[in-house]
């Protein structure tokens, strides 16, 4: 048998330690054990580990999901003393369910906050990558539905934010910069707006490719949820929560190769411009618009 012990050890130099755990069954279908999981996580006692498990299952139910799906129990024969065997019961868990599981686990572990970031962004890149295939889109395409969505999930973040004290337009300002800054490294919105060289009243997030949209929609979507989550009451702890959010995107990022933001050019062409082309190509009747247009214009 496997030592679980000794899995963080073994991965090679530069990979993930949830990579280093990943298994794939015999239909191609990736999945984590949950007993493997825990060691990593640092539960030296899998009982306590359990604890965290009963609550991501409770959060998979409550989102009207099925727990069996992302949750699977099986049962293991473990050697013992003198060759004997006796089963061992573990879960496999989809990445989703890996998800939950780091979100409710102990906060103070400092592998903990690694692993949300981990397991949302890779969950968020494997939905887009989902997305992408099944319609066969175009980078301009990614575009205008990555900012579609970050349009709708904005103005949840806006009233996830109003609840815990962002009140006036000022405060929301300084609220998207901390998110802003955390993400790009201490650059403002206005520092952003200005290395894209951009015209006055020209909003930076119709000037983002697609990979720097999609950053944006996660920072997006998980300060709303860590807000609400958290409970959070004050706006200067908001702030702080969206900072935190911002900057484990960009560790996230930065763990995985990938270009850092500001890093990352700036599409030819705007938001507006591919709008306008693709309200065009309506009116010649070729197809229905798969982009949220209407909400794009009423940001």
């Amino acid at each position: 048998m496997e030592d679980e012990d000794q899995i963080i050890t073994q991965q090679p130099q530069h990979s993930s330690p949830f990579d280093a755990i990943r298994q794939v069954d015999e239909h191609g279908h990736e999945y984590w054990s949950a007993r493997k999981l825990s060691k990593i996580l640092t539960y030296d006692d899998y009982r306590n580990f359990q604890k965290v498990m009963s609550k991501a299952i409770r959060s998979c139910e409550s989102a009207g999901e099925e727990a069996s799906d992302h949750f699977v129990e099986v049962t293991n024969m473990i050697t013992v003393g003198k060759g004997a065997k006796r089963p061992r019961t573990d879960f496999h868990l989809t990445r989703h369910a890996c998800y939950l599981v780091v979100e409710n686990a102990d906060p103070e572990k400092p592998v903990v906050a690694l692993g949300q970031a981990y397991f949302a962004y890779q969950t968020r890149r494997q939905e887009l990558s989902d997305e992408d295939a099944l319609a066969g889109l175009t980078e301009d395409q990614r575009r205008l539905l990555i900012r579609g969505q970050l349009s709708l999930h904005n103005r949840q973040l806006a009233e996830t934010a109003h609840s815990a004290g962002v009140v006036t337009s000022r405060d929301f300002a300084i609220f998207q910069d901390f998110g802003y800054k955390g993400l790009y490294g201490g650059l403002s919105a206005q520092d952003i707006h200005s290395r894209k060289v951009l015209h006055k009243g020209q909003k930076i997030l119709d000037h983002m490719g697609s990979t720097e949209l999609a950053a944006n929609l996660f920072r997006s979507t998980q300060a709303e949820e860590q807000i609400r989550l958290q409970k959070i009451q004050e706006k200067e702890q908001a702030n702080i929560v969206h900072h935190h959010v911002g900057e484990k995107v960009r560790q996230t990022i930065q763990e995985l190769g990938g270009t850092m933001p500001e890093n990352l050019p700036t599409p030819k062409k705007s938001i507006q411009q591919l709008q306008r082309e693709e309200q065009k190509r309506l009116k010649q009747g070729t197809q229905e618009s798969l982009f949220p247009l209407d909400e794009l214009s009423q940001e």
